[in-house]
């Protein structure tokens, strides 16, 4: 137990990373364009979302899959356990009105 309480938060560490490279984040998943998925990654929630958008969805999806390999590797996990943990985490830290995925689709929070 202490070992996922230690990849959890770094974890939450990584994710909140990951915000200070996307300043544009906030500001699209606002708008309802992308949100957080169950995986860890963002989603384009929104088929209006322009080439700009799924542009920053994928620079940030990549830079997170990076810190998520990482996080694994140093912990002896699986990425799809880290991957688990920071979509968990993300979800719980989505700011009301903006969209996380669930099991049946996306919703507002």
């Amino acid at each position: 137990m202490t070992k996922l309480l230690k990849i959890l938060f770094v974890c939450l560490i990584a994710f909140n990373s990951a915000c200070v490279f996307a300043g544009d984040l906030q500001q699209v998943k606002g708008q309802g364009l992308v949100g957080e998925q169950l995986n860890g990654y963002l989603g384009v929630v929104s088929s209006d979302a322009s080439a700009e958008v799924r542009a920053l969805v994928n620079d940030v999806n990549a830079k997170r899959k990076a810190k998520y390999q990482s996080i694994a590797s140093q912990n002896s996990t699986s990425l799809e356990t880290v991957e688990l943990l920071a979509g968990k985490k993300a979800i719980e830290k989505t700011q009301p009105g903006n969209y996380i995925q669930t099991a049946t689709g996306w919703r507002k929070k």
